[in-house]
């Protein structure tokens, strides 16, 4: 082997690994942006339907207006509240942590 070839395919093997790096961590940065994402929903319907676990309201007015929008949001609340698990321990999960 010449000292081009010897090159090029080390060159190629870096690249390789540096696009494996890059795709990993593009991957563990969506799934945490999409678990923020579904945290931040979780909030807002807390927000607005904070009445019902002891949370003061926001005025009924407001509540009611986005109430059609938040059809989703209720759906995840209920079944959160039925699958309710270790929140800390998930998101530790999600991060990686042992």
């Amino acid at each position: 082997m010449t000292d081009e070839t010897k090159a090029t395919r080390i060159l190629q093997f870096l690249r390789r690994i540096f696009t494996d790096l890059d795709a990993s961590h593009r991957e563990n940065a969506t799934a945490l942006t999409s678990m923020e994402m579904q945290e931040l929903e979780n909030i807002f319907a807390l927000l607005l339907m904070g009445s019902f676990v002891g949370f003061p309201a926001p005025p009924t007015f407001l509540a009611v207006e986005l109430l059609p929008y938040m059809e989703r949001e209720l759906q995840i609340l209920s079944r959160r509240a039925k699958d309710s698990t270790d929140m800390f321990a998930e998101m530790c999960g999600t991060l990686g942590i042992d």
